[in-house]
C-alpha cells in the first residue's frame, strides 16, 4: 500500500527532474553562445555562464545517480 505510493513519486520527482535538466542545459547552451559572440564580455557574463554549467552538471549527476533515464 505504502510503495505504490513511493513508486509514483520517484516517477513524477524524475519526471521533474528530466524537465529542469532540459531546461538547464538549453539556458546554458545560451550563455555560451553568448559568451562565444561576444567581443569583450564582462565579468557578468563570465560568471553567468559558470553558474548555468554548475546547475546543468549538478542536475547531470543527480539524474545519473538516481538512474534516471529517458523513455520515449
Amino acid at each position: 500500500m505504502f510503495f505504490r505510493r513511493k513508486g509514483r513519486l520517484r516517477k513524477e520527482y524524475d519526471e521533474k527532474l528530466l524537465t529542469q535538466l532540459n531546461r538547464y542545459k538549453i539556458n546554458w547552451q545560451q550563455e555560451k553562445q553568448l559568451l562565444e559572440k561576444s567581443f569583450d564580455p564582462s565579468e557578468e557574463v563570465i560568471c553567468q555562464t559558470k553558474i548555468a554549467e554548475a546547475k546543468y552538471i549538478f542536475l547531470l549527476r543527480e539524474a545519473k545517480e538516481r538512474n534516471v533515464t529517458i523513455l520515449k
